[in-house]
């Protein structure tokens, strides 16, 4: 075991020097906000000073993780620490932050309030084929999807408008499969995790393909600009949120629904 690994007793600077490669914003008062929300409780020095264990950096990554790439809440982020406690005991997340990069799952009052919306809205979106669980949870995908179909709403695009994204998205998908199909056939170690890095490959160059085409597509409808601007990660998450809005306003979606 290291010295770091075996010391348990960090000051706040060393806690950023930890994270910081991860996260460049995380700051001092971040983590004094963090605690001021109870989502962390650092050990005081006799002299009044924060200090901080191994399992305080891995919950402060989880934290950090959670928020970034699954756009959590905090108050969402705090019910699942505290049941993670009641579960495993006074170690929390010991085995969640172990692998803070790894999927996270809600239930469905968990992703009602992250996203913002009721029971019915989410039941509708279900049936569309447009939120979908894992078991009786669900992923960051659902959440991501939500988040988008929340910011289309915005620009007046129903639920209902959407089928044909999702048609489309089945169709690349079973064209990816189609590709990847040979590699996974293959009896190699390690040729699911190849198949696997290159549909993930696949998908991103076929949403660049997408982005070019709708640009095209709008040059020639005598749209000057047909970039796509980043969306606040807070409305969407995701910046096919944008391209989803100019296709559908290609298709003659009006802000009051079709």
């Amino acid at each position: 075991m290291s010295a770091q690994a075996a010391r348990a007793n960090f000051g706040i600077g060393e806690v950023l020097a930890q994270l910081r490669g991860e996260f460049p914003d995380v700051s001092v008062s971040k983590i004094r906000f963090l605690e001021s929300e109870g989502l962390i409780q650092p050990a005081r020095s006799p002299s009044g000073y924060r200090r901080f264990g191994p399992g305080d950096v891995e919950r402060l990554r989880y934290i950090l993780t959670s928020q970034r790439d699954h756009y959590l809440p905090l108050r969402v982020i705090k019910d699942r620490l505290e049941a993670a406690a009641e579960r495993s005991g006074p170690r929390g997340l010991a085995g969640e932050t172990a692998r803070p990069s790894g999927r996270l799952l809600l239930s469905r009052r968990e992703l009602l309030d992250a996203v913002g919306i009721e029971e019915p809205y989410l039941t509708e979106l279900e049936d569309y084929g447009l939120v979908r669980r894992s078991g009786r949870q669900y992923g960051p995908d659902a959440l991501n999807a939500a988040r988008v179909i929340v910011a289309l709403g915005r620009y007046g695009v129903q639920a209902r408008h959407l089928r044909v994204v999702r048609a489309s998205a089945e169709r690349e998908t079973s064209l990816i499969e189609q590709v990847v199909a040979p590699m996974l056939q293959q009896r190699s170690a390690g040729s699911r995790d190849r198949a696997g890095q290159m549909a993930r490959e696949i998908a991103a160059l076929s949403l660049q393909l997408h982005g070019a085409l709708v640009g095209a597509a709008l040059a020639e409808a005598g749209f000057a600009d047909t970039g796509f601007a980043e969306p606040d990660r807070a409305d969407a998450g995701h910046v096919e949120s944008r391209r989803a809005e100019v296709r559908f306003g290609e298709q003659g979606v009006g802000r009051a629904g079709a």
